[in-house]
């Protein structure tokens, strides 16, 4: 595994909801940062006010390794009631060069699933630069290890978003 072959990670779980509140939840930028362990807050830029094709949003991180970073996501992808997904950039040139090219995309999906509708939520790392690169360039012989370290903590992550979704959506499961 390679950081230049874009890894990824997903992961999904079933709600007990009517899917219009659960794309609700999705599709609200906010509620991510309730329950990861490294998004701290978000705000939608210029004159957005929700997810729509090309709106943008600020994203404030933080992690005990890397520190506070910032970011800009834009969206790539809003097909109500099926698919949210943005591409998160590094506008400060924190991790290298500023390319104009994400340093991940993160996408929700929602299908019919049993008793509401089951929820998937993936991201894809790369192609640009991020704090994972820097760990890289110094350890360049522990890059698979690296990744597979990251793309656990990701995970974990994107397990405990969505049973905060879940909860929030009223699944009696939570």
């Amino acid at each position: 595994m390679r950081y230049a072959d874009g890894p990824s990670v997903a992961c999904e779980l079933d709600v007990a909801a009517e899917a219009g509140r659960v794309w609700r939840l999705v599709t609200d930028i906010g509620v991510p940062a309730r329950f990861s362990p490294e998004l701290r807050r978000v705000r939608w830029l210029g004159e957005a006010t929700g997810p729509a094709i090309g709106a943008e949003f600020e994203g404030h991180n933080e992690n005990p390794v890397m520190g506070a970073w910032r970011t800009i996501a834009t969206v790539v992808e809003f097909d109500e009631p099926r698919a949210f997904a943005w591409a998160v950039a590094d506008p400060d040139g924190r991790f290298g060069e500023v390319t104009g090219r994400p340093m991940a995309t993160w996408r929700f999906g929602i299908e019919p699933g049993p008793g509401g509708v089951r929820v998937h939520l993936s991201v894809r790392v790369g192609p640009a630069r991020s704090g994972l690169s820097l760990a890289i360039d110094r350890w360049p012989d522990k890059e698979e290890a690296l990744l597979r370290h990251r793309l656990a903590d990701l995970r974990a992550g994107m397990e405990q978003t969505l049973r905060g979704i879940r909860s929030l959506a009223g699944d009696p499961a939570s």
